[in-house]
């Protein structure tokens, strides 16, 4: 049993002088990249080209500005980042970048604030709209607008909250229920193999699940300021 139940996560095991080596596995990204080049794709390509391509349809819907030309490439490539970072976690002995708030909220906030930047500077009119919601009554006027301004300034830390949170449940439970197949006998480690096979699934669903809702969402705010 590990003394510590969040040791798994600590980015210290490998340390240079001033770097953390274990933050190198979020740049285990480029290694997929070389491949797409190719001049016959292979049968991932052509699946992740697929992928590629409904993602950046639901992103289009959602970009109703016809000038944002090209700006779904931000979401599909933040999508693409994610998706594989959360994957490699799921790898054993590999580092979960995306398992820490130093990862997602160096994600979320630098879009949300180039997000109240642009629209500010350039709808500002559009922005004092979104406080106010449509029909609401007089006297709550001034409720409603710090509600809302509240609601608007923790989306970056939601966004992060939301990823890391989901990132880390799923592997504390494989953690501990790993940790108990050595006390086990043959028929009960038989059972939790086939429970952490079918944990290790859910938590595939899950890599793919928030990272689409992570990229989904910052589409979504990027949109309002439009």
């Amino acid at each position: 049993m590990m003394a510590n139940l969040f040791s798994s996560f600590e980015p210290s095991t490998f340390n240079s002088s001033s770097f953390s080596l274990n933050w190198m596995s979020t740049f285990l990204l480029i290694i997929v990249i070389p491949p797409l080049f190719w001049l016959i794709p292979s049968r991932w390509n052509y699946l992740w080209i697929e992928v590629m391509s409904a993602i950046h349809k639901e992103f289009k819907i959602l970009i109703k500005n016809p000038q944002w030309k090209g700006s779904t490439l931000i979401f599909c490539s933040l999508f693409s980042l994610i998706l594989i970072n959360n994957f490699m976690g799921l790898f054993p002995y590999i580092f979960t970048s995306s398992s820490h708030m130093s990862f997602t909220l160096s994600l979320s906030l630098p879009l949300w604030v180039s997000f109240m930047i642009f629209g500010w500077l350039n709808n500002t009119m559009h922005m004092f709209a979104h406080l106010v919601p449509q029909g609401a009554p007089t006297p709550l006027l001034p409720f409603l607008v710090i509600i809302e301004t509240i609601s608007n300034l923790i989306r970056p830390g939601t966004l992060a909250i939301r990823l890391t949170a989901n990132m880390i449940a799923g592997h504390l439970l494989l953690t501990l229920l790993g940790n108990s197949g050595a006390t086990l006998n043959l028929q009960s480690l038989n059972i939790l193999i086939i429970i952490q096979t079918l944990l290790l699934i859910l938590e595939s669903a899950v890599a793919m699940i928030q990272a689409y809702v992570f990229s989904i969402l910052t589409t979504i705010y990027s949109s309002e300021v439009a």
